[in-house]
């Protein structure tokens, strides 16, 4: 390949727009993306809408990150993003078009504690669920989904192989903390220690109550429990059942700061020396 030819990759696609579609709402605009969009009035169709679409769409081909568009949206529906260079072969998952590229995947080890840090929306639930085996990874193929095999080959070669054949085996048990601790109380009824009672598989539901603060509050029913209580009830849930790996989407919401180091403590006191 050619010095030219390899830069011209590099740069391909190193600005791309984000189409939000919660926020995005044709109906009640005057499409001022598209009317503003300078490819547009070049005569070529970055940006797609009419006020019946349901969603823009951009172009990704066509669109060169000019970031009008992102000014003008009312809602404030659009965002301009940088993509990590050169990473086309290095897809792990996206949803759709004009949504978000995961790009490769953290590697959980025997004894060790992975904590993923970032900005709202980048990934790391997806993350999460995809290593729990709740998600199969589409390698950036959304409209064309490839099987386990193709999975399996393209990962090739790394821990990620490996880790995710035992998954499929079901060799390797994990669980896996929701994000959304608010929505619990819609999915199970119950006290805080009837529930408890029922996954205490390790035994330690005693020392995990004691850390996370939870024995004033064993017989009171989940939906009234705070949004606190419910996170480190939820924490409780996963760090007393008997797994391999053990994740926690956002554990730290509705704590204090005191609630959160007690938190990290409790995911800590999982490891064990062998």
């Amino acid at each position: 390949m050619s010095r030219r030819k390899a830069t011209e990759e590099t740069d391909k696609l190193t600005r791309i727009a984000i189409v939000n579609a919660d926020k995005c709402k044709p109906k009640r605009c005057r499409q001022e993306c598209k009317k503003s969009c300078p490819v547009v009035r070049m005569g070529k169709l970055c940006i797609e809408v009419t006020p019946n679409s349901k969603i823009a769409s951009i172009s990704e081909e066509l669109c060169i990150g000019c970031g009008i568009c992102v000014k003008k949206c009312p809602f404030e529906a659009i965002t301009i993003i940088n993509l990590p260079s050169n990473l086309e072969r290095d897809t792990t998952h996206r949803y759709g078009k004009n949504s978000f590229k995961l790009h490769r995947l953290p590697i959980p080890r025997p004894g060790e504690v992975l904590g993923l840090v970032g900005t709202n929306g980048i990934g790391k639930s997806t993350a999460l669920k995809i290593l729990a085996g709740k998600q199969k990874p589409n390698l950036g193929r959304y409209s064309d989904p490839p099987d386990w095999t193709e999975i399996l080959s393209h990962f090739r070669g790394s821990e990620l192989q490996n880790y995710f054949t035992k998954i499929l085996e079901d060799d390797l048990k994990a669980l896996i903390k929701p994000q959304y601790v608010d929505q619990i109380p819609k999915a199970v009824k119950g006290t805080v220690g009837q529930l408890l009672d029922k996954k205490n598989e390790l035994n330690n539901q005693d020392e995990i109550c004691e850390m996370l603060d939870l024995k004033n509050i064993r017989d009171r029913a989940i939906e009234a429990l705070s949004g606190g209580e419910l996170q480190r009830f939820a924490c409780a849930m996963v760090c007393i059942q008997d797994g391999d790996i053990f994740m926690f989407d956002e554990p730290s919401s509705y704590l204090d700061v005191k609630q959160r180091l007690n938190a990290a403590q409790t995911i800590r006191s999982l490891l064990h020396p062998d």
